[in-house]
């Protein structure tokens, strides 16, 4: 179920809002004045991969990775 951000044409406030199902423009009202006037803003979606996302050489597993390994400085990008 999506969250979408708006922005108020009235006011100015941007605002949150979860819909449940299809989105019905009529359903969307700015929090702050109460206006249907809006328009829908992008959303930038954020993924985290964590801090031990990219390979170690500690264990010398970097050369199973197509040669090069540790060696030519592919490893410890992190």
């Amino acid at each position: 179920m999506p969250i979408y951000d708006y922005q108020c044409n009235d006011c100015g406030k941007t605002y949150d809002v979860f819909h449940k199902g299809k989105e019905i423009v009529e359903d969307i009202v700015c929090p702050s004045c109460g206006s249907l006037n809006h328009k829908k803003l992008m959303s930038v979606t954020q993924i985290s991969m964590g801090n031990n996302s990219a390979p170690s050489c500690s264990d010398g597993s970097c050369n199973s990775f197509g040669g090069g390994g540790c060696a030519s400085g592919m490893c410890g990008l992190s």
